[in-house]
């Protein structure tokens, strides 16, 4: 094949992948595009039949006004809040945990992370009264406190199996060295495995936030209250018997993601020298 032919070739294959590529991010970014269009429309423009997809009117305006609508700014709070201490408590106890599990080959541990990972086939929905019996016994209904620990525990089953599996990747002869030049076992954890098990920390940060974040079914039984109920629950106010605000849902639905944007942008660098970083750095 001559070299112009190779040439071709290649730029065919790179013009197919490129057009692929668009494809795919379209596809992925359509459903914002419709919720952006959407949140710019007057309540006129999305009743109106045939419908238009673009808006006749642009209202900017419906961003500031969802604040108003519903306690937008109380609900994203305690969004904050709850996902954010659910992460810090998951961590917490996830890393011990996956750590032990990896460096330690006790009787039953294939069977007790099969078990682990089962614990997630169970839906929430199918425990909401056991729940709330509990929350209610400990008095943690419609508090910060009950939302966080039942979030954290839902997650903490796959954080757990995440992290152990990260763990286990790390050479174990790794950490000997370190011991060997005069590093404790926590030291050599410390110092050594958690700068290498950075990627999979990371993740796993991210896994329980968003968790967290999106979590309805829980949040709807536990928090009655809007002082406490996180925007999942707070947007559903926008949905009635005989009207969906739509331009207002979607409004919201769009500021509420920022916060998880802004979430990656902030670890990305960290997620970043954490699979660059290496046992010989």
């Amino acid at each position: 094949m001559s070299v112009p032919a190779i040439i071709v070739k290649r730029r065919i294959k790179g013009l197919i992948l490129s057009i692929v590529g668009f494809a795919t991010a379209f596809l992925f970014l359509f459903p914002y595009v419709t919720m952006f269009s959407t949140a710019l429309k007057p309540k006129g423009d999305i009743t109106d039949i045939p419908p238009t997809y673009l808006p006749q009117h642009w209202i900017w305006s419906n961003f500031v006004k969802v604040f108003t609508e519903i306690e937008f700014g109380t609900y994203m709070k305690n969004t904050i809040i709850i996902a954010l201490a659910t992460m810090v408590i998951g961590l917490i106890a996830s890393i011990p945990a996956g750590y032990y599990v990896a460096r330690h080959y006790f009787r039953g541990r294939t069977l007790f992370l099969l078990v682990v990972l089962v614990t997630q086939m169970f839906s929430p929905t199918t425990l909401l009264i056991g729940i709330y019996r509990e929350m209610s016994v400990l008095n943690l209904v419609n508090t910060y406190k009950g939302l966080i620990l039942v979030n954290a525990a839902f997650n903490l089953a796959f954080a757990v199996w995440i992290l152990s599996s990260f763990f286990r990747s790390i050479p174990k002869e790794i950490e000997e060295a370190a011991q060997i030049d005069g590093c404790s076992k926590f030291q050599a954890f410390r110092k050594v495995a958690l700068p290498l098990a950075l990627p999979g920390i990371v993740t796993t940060a991210i896994f329980i936030f968003i968790a967290a974040w999106n979590e309805f079914v829980v949040a709807y039984t536990l928090a009655s209250q809007p002082a406490k109920q996180p925007f999942s629950v707070g947007l559903s106010l926008l949905t009635g018997y005989y009207e969906v605000k739509w331009n207002y849902l979607f409004a919201g639905s769009l500021i509420a993601i920022i916060p998880v944007i802004l979430l990656f942008i902030f670890i990305e660098k960290y997620l970043v020298s954490g699979l660059t970083a290496g046992s010989v750095k």
